[in-house]
Order: structure tokens, then sequence, then C-alpha cells
């Protein structure tokens, strides 16, 4: 019995990636090029030329860069490392003596602004009244 062989071809069961590769590298380079061209997009922060004068000097809970807090009276007494809840008790004991005292926030210009945020969030969700935030004037 003969088996009849059909033309010279065979069956290809492999893919060739070399053109794909090659379209990779030339994507790869266009955006290596074009990355640096692109700006980032910026954004100017409000400053102000004149801030006004509290009647009562304000609570400051101070962020430095590391994220850790402190709370600083200005009764004359020296700056203390506190935690968040801490904070909220000493600023409900201070605003009850004295409603009209404003809250602060003044946070270094390295810290992550989701700190800064997180420390606002928790002092309007435990009804401290009065939070702003500590800018420093134009120049």
């Amino acid at each position: 019995m003969l088996i009849e062989k059909r033309g010279g071809r065979r069956l290809m069961n492999q893919i060739n990636v070399v053109p794909y590769i090659d379209v990779m590298l030339v994507l790869l380079v266009i955006f290596m090029v074009t990355a640096p061209m692109m700006s980032p997009s910026q954004i100017d922060l409000p400053s102000v030329a004149k801030a006004s004068t509290a009647k009562v000097a304000p609570l400051q809970v101070i962020v430095d860069k590391d994220g850790n807090l402190s709370f600083r009276d200005q009764d004359g007494r020296p700056e203390r490392r506190v935690k968040l809840d801490e904070v909220i008790a000493l600023i409900r004991q201070r605003q009850a003596e004295n409603p009209e005292q404003a809250v602060v926030i003044a946070a270094d210009q390295e810290v992550v602004y989701r700190k800064v945020v997180d420390v606002m969030d928790t002092l309007q969700r435990n009804n401290v009244q009065r939070v702003g935030l500590l800018v420093r004037a134009a120049k």
C-alpha cells in the first residue's frame, strides 16, 4: 500500500513573535522620547495678602513632614506631641471654655496632603467648630 504525499508544505505550529517585538520596541522609543516633553499639570495655590486677626489666639494642630501631630495652645505652654483622639479632647475642652476660639491646622510643606485632610475631616466629624488652615502671608 502506497501513501501518497501531498505537496512539500508542512504545517507550522509555532508563532513568529519577532514582528511583535519590533513594534513594541518602536512604541517604547516613541514614549521615551515624548515623555520628557510633556509638562505636568501645575496647581496655583492661593496666597493671602493680609490675614485677618482673630479676637482670641487660635489653637494649633501641627502636622510635621512625617505625619506626626503636635498641639500648641497660645497660653504660653510649649508644643507637645499628641495623638488624634487627644487633640479632639483638648480642643473640645478649650472650646467649652471659649467657644470663639478657632482651630488651625499648620502643616509642613512636605507632608502628605491626605494626612491634612484626615485631620480636618476627623475634627469636623467630631463637631469641632471653626477649623481652618494656617497659611503664610505672601511676601
